[in-house]
């Protein structure tokens, strides 16, 4: 998870460092649209990563709060 969180931040700082020096301070659709796309990618790498992980955990919590039947 350590790598995905670092790859993302490199990505939002590659993209803030892109927009914060440019002269004219407007984005256009086009760079929106990369923005979207790049977060989308990211989006899809964590929880492609971690999808088994939160099975997993998701599962073992269902499973302690089912009530225990004594017979």
């Amino acid at each position: 998870m350590n790598r995905a969180a670092a790859f993302v931040m490199t990505m939002f700082t590659l993209v803030g460092d892109r927009f914060e020096n440019r002269k004219d301070r407007g984005a256009t659709a086009v760079e929106y649209g990369l923005m979207v796309a790049l977060i989308a990618v990211a989006i899809i790498v964590v929880v492609t990563a971690l999808g088994g992980q939160l099975s997993t955990l998701f599962t073992s919590v269902t499973e302690a709060l089912k009530p225990k039947v004594t017979a």
